[in-house]
């Protein structure tokens, strides 16, 4: 669990990455930071279900401080 919350964090990061590239490389590119963009919604939405999911069955345990 912790894994697939750990490769969708980091999609996430790739995807807001690659909209920033094309969002510099100039207004020729706004397809690309529009399907970026979407991929990180869709992502982020992955995420916020997964984590759901894993706190509803008990997959999930918050960490306590030491």
């Amino acid at each position: 669990m912790n894994i697939l919350i750990g490769a969708l964090m980091l999609g996430i990061v790739v995807s807001l990455g690659q909209a920033l590239f094309a969002m510099s490389s100039g207004p020729d590119n706004s397809e690309r930071v529009i399907r970026a963009l979407t991929m990180r919604v869709i992502l982020s939405v992955a995420l916020f279900t997964v984590l759901m999911v894993g706190w509803y069955f008990n997959l999930l345990e918050p960490m306590q401080p030491h």
